[in-house]
């Protein structure tokens, strides 16, 4: 878990017309390379979901250890949109609410969020929700998302870090070549390679007190079943904007509504369709 939130909070001096200037920048060149690689997916959205590869270890003292790998059919761009959008409880159904959302810190690419939601569990026939009160230190540059509880309950340690880096999907166009780095996949495929992540997650749950067996065996289980469903809505909603962004209906309104690719523009028309059908 990183070390430098209280250093990110001192390093809040930049004042509003600077900050305004840099993010409209960072955003304006995030927009601008999303919509490029959106573009690949839009000529070949076809993309084969395989099942996450989930490792629990159980260090001593603490309950489990988790750590993730996934493939993702999106760029890395609009995958951190989608787990960092305020309005993601659309797509995660084990969000049963978001109780408080404060941007502590905002420096263009990187924020520092408090967040506190309650979360929706399931394992065998149990379910139930759990309170989580997290600092996320949230940043674009490298597609990480770090957290870590703020307070402690029933749990003594809730931390852990998501991160998401670049897959080069139709590297054999570049054959007999491998290439290096994302400008040399982009040269050798002639802008037509697609973009997709490979998602990690590392995360570590202690609890106040550890409980025996067989109760340990419960939770361990409700720990990964949880991971489980954040994983399958996640790329439920990637499987989703795919078939979107190749959808001829879509594709007849894209002049008046927008490129449907822009996954920040879709979301905010969704939520203004949904206004005008409640009010009408």
């Amino acid at each position: 878990m990183p070390q430098d939130f209280d250093q990110l909070l001192r390093n809040d001096n930049m004042t509003s017309p600077e900050i305004d200037q840099r993010n409209n920048k960072e955003s304006s060149a995030v927009e601008l390379s999303l919509e490029k690689q959106m573009y690949s997916w839009k000529e070949n959205p076809i993309w084969e979901d395989h099942p996450p590869d989930i490792n629990v270890t159980v260090p001593k003292g603490s309950l489990c250890n988790l750590n993730l790998k996934v493939d993702v059919g999106l760029p890395p761009d609009a995958v951190y949109n989608i787990v960092t959008d305020p309005d993601n409880k659309r797509v995660f159904k084990n969000i049963k609410e978001v109780k408080s959302r404060k941007v502590l810190v905002d420096e263009g690419s990187r924020q520092l969020v408090e967040v506190e939601q309650a979360a929706i569990w399931r394992f065998l026939w149990l379910s139930g929700t759990i309170s989580i009160h997290v600092l996320v230190d949230q940043n674009r540059d490298d597609y990480s998302m770090k957290f870590k509880q703020i307070k402690s309950g029933f749990m003594q340690r809730f931390e852990g870090c998501w991160k998401m880096e670049p897959f080069f999907v139709d590297e054999e166009l570049c054959h007999p070549f491998k290439p290096p780095s994302l400008t040399d996949y982009i040269t050798c495929t002639k802008g037509k390679g697609r973009i997709a992540s490979r998602l990690s997650l590392e995360q570590l749950i202690q609890p106040a007190i550890l409980p025996p067996p067989p109760i340990s065996w419960y939770l361990r289980g409700i720990m990964t079943k949880t991971t489980e469903m954040l994983i399958t809505d996640l790329l439920a909603e990637a499987a989703r904007i795919r078939q979107d962004s190749c959808t001829s209906e879509e594709k007849s309104i894209e002049h008046e509504q927008g490129d449907p690719c822009d996954i920040k523009k879709r979301w905010a028309m969704r939520r203004k369709n949904a206004r005008l059908s409640r009010t009408s």
